[in-house]
C-alpha cells in the first residue's frame, strides 16, 4: 500500500462517521485557533503598551533636583538652572535630538464667571518635540517666541474646552496670566495620556520660558528633558547628564535622573510572561484534543478488528497497518488544525476590517499551529496504530 492509497482509505473511513470526525477534530480547531489568537493578542498588546510608554517621549531622559541643601541659599543654588540645560546641549551635541527646560508655576484665571487654579508652564520651542505633543489647532512655539519674549500661549485641550467652544476658536484669543495678556497661538494634547503624572495637568497653559522666568521667585528647572538620538545611547546619556549636573553644583546636591528603559524592560518582561501563560493554556487544549484523537482511534481499531485481520490474512504487513491508522490520525489532526488556523486568522482580519484598529497576524504562529497539529496526530495516533498493527490475524478474524 502506497501513501496515496493510505490517504484514500483514511478519508473513506473519516467520511463514514462525519459527526464523530468533526467532534474529534473540534478540540484541535479550538486549540489551534487559540494559539494564533494568543500570539496575536500578545503581540498587539505588547506593541500597544510599548507605544503608550514611548508616546511619553522617545528615548527620553528626565532630570530634577532631589535634595542636598542645608539652608535656603544652598537649596536655591542646587536647583537645575537654564545654564545647566545649555551645558547639556553643548556637551552632548549630536548625541541628543533636543534638551528642554520646564519652569512650572500657578495662577488663577476667570472661567465661566468663577476663578480657577491653572498650571502654567514656561518652556521653549524644543518642548513639543521632546514630549511629542499633538497640536489640535494653531502652532507650537518657535525659537523667535522665546528669543523675542513674545507674549504667546498654548493651551491644553481641557483648558481650551473650558474657555472656548472649540480649539479652532481659541486661536487668536487673549488670556490673562500673571497679570499679563497672552495671545493664544496653539491648542494641544499629550500623545499618550499620563493622567496628570507629569507637569501637564488637564488645565495647563504654556508660555515661553524667557517670559515665565520673570515670574519665578528663584530660577528652577523642574524637570529638564533630554531626548537621546538613539535608544542604545540612553544609558550613556543618562550617566553624562548626571556627571554634568554634579560637576556644576555642590558635592552634597543630589539629582533624580531617570529614563524609560526600566519601564520598557518591565513591560517587555510582563508581555513575555503573559504570552507563556496564555500559550500554556492553549497547549493544554491541544493536549486534551490529542487525547480525544487517541481515544477515538482506539475505538476505531476495536470496531475494525475484523477488517484488520482480513487485511493481514491477504498479505498486509505490520508496517502497512501501522501506516494506515497513523495516516488517518494525522489527517484528522491536520484537518482540525487547518480549520483552527482559518478561524484564528479570520477573527483578527474581521476586527481589522470592521474597525480602524490594525491587528497583524504572526506567520510564525500559523506555522507553529500547523506543526503542532501534525505532532499531535503522530504522537497521539501512534498508540492506536501500534495496537492495530500488533493484532493477531487469526484472533482478529474471530472477533465479533
Amino acid at each position: 500500500m502506497n501513501l496515496s492509497e493510505a490517504v484514500q482509505f483514511s478519508l473513506q473511513s473519516l467520511r463514514a462517521n462525519p459527526l464523530r470526525t468533526f467532534l474529534t477534530a473540534l478540540g484541535l480547531i479550538i486549540g489551534n485557533a487559540s494559539v494564533i489568537l494568543v500570539v496575536t493578542i500578545s503581540l498587539v498588546g505588547k506593541d500597544f503598551i510599548l507605544d503608550q510608554i514611548r508616546g511619553v517621549g522617545s528615548n527620553l531622559v528626565y532630570a530634577s533636583y532631589e535634595t542636598g541643601g542645608q539652608n535656603m541659599a544652598n537649596v536655591q543654588a542646587d536647583f537645575i538652572k537654564l545654564a545647566d540645560v545649555q551645558a547639556v546641549r553643548n556637551a552632548l551635541g549630536s548625541e541628543i535630538v533636543a534638551a528642554t527646560a520646564v519652569m512650572p508655576s500657578n495662577d488663577r484665571i476667570v472661567m465661566n464667571g468663577r476663578e480657577r487654579d491653572v498650571t502654567i508652564i514656561g518652556t521653549d520651542d524644543q518642548y513639543s518635540k521632546v514630549r511629542k505633543l499633538v497640536v489640535l489647532s494653531g502652532r507650537t512655539f518657535d525659537s523667535s517666541d522665546v528669543t523675542l519674549r513674545e507674549h504667546v500661549a498654548m493651551l491644553t485641550e481641557g483648558l481650551s474646552k473650558r474657555l472656548y467652544p472649540s480649539p479652532e476658536l481659541a486661536i487668536g484669543q487673549v488670556i490673562k496670566l500673571h497679570q499679563l495678556r497672552f495671545t493664544i497661538v496653539g491648542v494641544f494634547r499629550e500623545k499618550t495620556t499620563t493622567f496628570g503624572q507629569t507637569e501637564l495637568q488637564e488645565e495647563t497653559a504654556m508660555i515661553p520660558l524667557s517670559v515665565a522666568k520673570d515670574f519665578a521667585v528663584y530660577e528652577r528647572v523642574d524637570p529638564m528633558y533630554v531626548q537621546a538620538r538613539y535608544a542604545e545611547d540612553v544609558p550613556r546619556v543618562t550617566q553624562e547628564i548626571h556627571r554634568i549636573l554634579e560637576s556644576r553644583h555642590r558635592a552634597g546636591a543630589k539629582y533624580n535622573i531617570q529614563n524609560l528603559k526600566a519601564i520598557l524592560d518591565t513591560a517587555n518582561a510582563i508581555s513575555v510572561i503573559l504570552t507563556i501563560v496564555l500559550m500554556s493554556v492553549s497547549a493544554i487544549a491541544l493536549v486534551i484534543s490529542g487525547i480525544g484523537i487517541m481515544n477515538i482511534m482506539l475505538v476505531t481499531v476495536t470496531e475494525r478488528t475484523r477488517e484488520i485481520g482480513l487485511r493481514k490474512a491477504v498479505g498486509a504487513s505490520r508496517k502497512e497497518i501501522l501506516g494506515q491508522f497513523l495516516t488517518e490520525s494525522v489527517l484528522l489532526s491536520i484537518g482540525g488544525g487547518f480549520l483552527g488556523v482559518l478561524i484564528g486568522i479570520a477573527i483578527p482580519l474581521a476586527v481589522t476590517f470592521l474597525t480602524s484598529f490594525s491587528i497583524p497576524v504572526s506567520p510564525l504562529s500559523i506555522l507553529a499551529a500547523l506543526l503542532v497539529s501534525v505532532s499531535v496526530g503522530i504522537g497521539f495516533g501512534m498508540l492506536p496504530a501500534s495496537r492495530a498493527a500488533s493484532l493477531n490475524p487469526t484472533e482478529a478474524l474471530r472477533y465479533e
